[in-house]
């Protein structure tokens, strides 16, 4: 066994790997994005024969994957929690049709939204499809449980989903890895039934992963991944999950060993432990990372008293927010460390909100929008969108007024046009446009709808960490025509301040005209001018042919 200091999203990568992965497919999104930026970059160093890209959405990376799991080969998809609702139609499904390789989901929350819209807790998506959740606790049961994923997979034939939150996902800690397991050789389905749901055959893959629940009932009660300790009849009892052990464990210190204990790793919950450790304890407390998922089931939503139980639903652990090692010292009624205690402790920290970055595009794209809405009516609102542009809603810019989910900025635009609003404007930038964008634009281009769209192309997606853009520069342009916007309309600016009037005039004569008009503001993020001119090579070296090699081959061709 070799020894090495991961971060718990390169342990859930190395995992996979040694796993025997044949394929990794990901949508960037924090706190997730390492774990596919660390397949990518072994596979690269060591020459393994694993094929994986960035993937144009979740659900795209979702289905590509199954398509993996169809020729009976492993494959990993990588997301962060919200990626997973934009998943959610091929993970409920495959859920029902069944893997056949392995197949395993590594989705990471984001308790206490560092950078995301919202904290939902993934336990309720696999509880939703009736598929199992492995919760690690530390950097080594991230490696374990991903090899360990794939392994149930195989065996119950259902896709897996391992959990992570961002304090796990991105702190590190020496791990043990095993040898690398080889991959699987391809075998097809043998019943092309078992993945084509009509309703005759959905109905009998429904009643099979019904049929397959009481095994995984079986597997959670027996996996050594949830731990019972009873140490005394009538003492106070704990429920823990996940990377929540951590904290408790430093809040308590050694008195931890005074409370009957379970620890729980794996989903469904272990009926069983759980009841032995109510039936022994005096009352209960429950302490997780993120919904009161556990506390549910256990409480019956708080109706059921047999015991008292303590938790997020009772206020005595805090309800939003990430957990901390204080946080919990107060739900034991223990003191917190004093430097907590200052009296208006939160006014004398100054915040620091984040800012675009010096010579950003998107600055000089905003002063250009907030010089032209000045000219519009006062109500006028620009719809905003995910992505290092929503810092367009912070001073000094304070130019978008939405920022709800990706892809929403063109749809809430049309929404506001139908409601009265014209012209409607909206901001969205080109990775979030090809992520969920484009049918938003189709619905526009159909309607010709009076909704000026800004596409803010710095040809990358920079927020998340340098990933590539599916498409940018002119690829883009034959796109927005493709999807029906006329191409006089279809305008090109850069966005930069000596360059204001000419664009000024552009944007104008698009308020001007009462239909659909697209602005594609393109110029390449500073910050990543590199990554993105060795991103270009990349792509012409990948679509690079000789002349005559194509059936309709000018011989223009390089």
């Amino acid at each position: 066994m070799t020894r090495e200091i991961l971060l718990g999203d390169e342990a859930v990568a190395r995992g996979a790997l040694d796993a025997g992965i044949s394929a990794a497919y990901a949508y960037p999104g924090t706190p997730s994005t390492e774990i596919f930026q660390t397949i990518q970059a072994y596979v690269k160093q060591h020459q393994l024969d694993v094929r994986g890209l960035w993937s144009t959405n979740e659900k795209v990376a979702l289905e590509e994957a199954i398509g993996v799991s169809y020729c009976g080969k492993r494959a990993l998809v990588a997301m962060k929690h919200v990626g997973l609702n934009v998943a959610a139609d091929p993970f409920m499904n495959v859920a029902v049709s069944g893997a056949w390789g392995g197949l395993v989901l590594a989705v990471a929350d984001d308790p206490s939204m560092h950078s995301s819209q919202n904290e939902q807790d993934s336990r309720y998506f696999a509880d939703f499809a009736q598929v199992p959740c492995l919760e690690p606790a530390d950097q080594q049961q991230a490696y374990e449980m991903t090899r360990e994923a794939f392994e149930l997979s195989e065996k119950l034939r259902v896709p897996v989903l391992v959990r992570l939150v961002t304090r796990l996902a991105h702190s590190r800690a020496l791990v043990g890895l095993s040898e690398r397991r080889p991959q699987n050789e391809t075998h097809y389905v043998d019943d092309p039934g078992l993945f084509t749901l009509i309703p005759s055959n959905a109905r009998r893959a429904y009643a099979k992963l019904v049929d397959k629940q009481a095994g995984l009932q079986r597997y959670a009660e027996e996996n050594a991944g949830n731990v019972l300790a009873l140490r005394g009849e009538g003492k106070p009892g704990i429920i823990v999950c996940g990377v929540a052990w951590n904290y408790l464990r430093e809040a308590l210190g050694e008195a931890v060993d005074g409370f009957n204990l379970l620890r729980v790793g794996v989903y469904p919950l272990p009926v069983k432990k759980a009841r032995a450790l109510l039936d022994h304890s005096s009352e209960l407390t429950i302490v997780e990372e993120g919904y009161p998922f556990i506390e549910r089931f256990v409480s019956a939503l708080g109706l059921f008293r047999e015991k008292p139980v303590k938790g997020k639903l009772t206020g005595h652990v805090p309800r939003t927010g990430e957990l901390s090692p204080d946080a919990i010292r107060r739900t034991f009624g223990l003191p917190v460390a004093p430097s907590l205690e200052v009296d208006r402790l939160e006014s004398l920290l100054a915040p620091r909100p984040p800012r675009l970055c010096d010579g950003c595009p998107h600055g000089d794209s905003y002063r250009l929008i907030n010089e032209v809405v000045q000219e519009l009516a006062k109500d006028t609102r620009v719809m905003g969108d995910i992505g290092c542009y929503a810092l367009g809603y912070l001073k000094p810019y304070q130019a978008i007024h939405s920022c709800v989910c990706m892809g929403s900025s063109i749809g809430m635009a049309i929404g506001a046009a139908h409601a009265g609003i014209s012209p409607s404007l909206c901001v969205i930038g080109d990775g979030t446009f090809t992520h969920s964008g484009m049918a938003g634009l189709l619905d526009a281009a159909r309607e010709d709808v009076n909704v000026k769209v800004f596409i803010l192309d710095n040809s990358i997606v920079a927020m998340t960490g340098g990933q590539p853009s599916s498409l940018s520069d002119e690829a883009l342009v034959d796109l927005v025509a493709g999807l029906g916007v006329k191409r006089p309309h279809i305008r090109v600016i850069t966005p930069l301040a000596n360059k204001k009037a000419e664009n000024l005039a552009v944007v104008r004569e698009e308020l001007a005209h009462a239909g659909l008009s697209v602005i594609i503001a393109r110029r390449p993020c500073v910050v990543y001018a590199k990554e993105i001119k060795q991103q270009q090579r990349e792509r012409a070296a990948a679509h690079h042919h000789h002349a005559g090699d194509c059936a309709d081959c000018t011989g223009s061709c390089p």
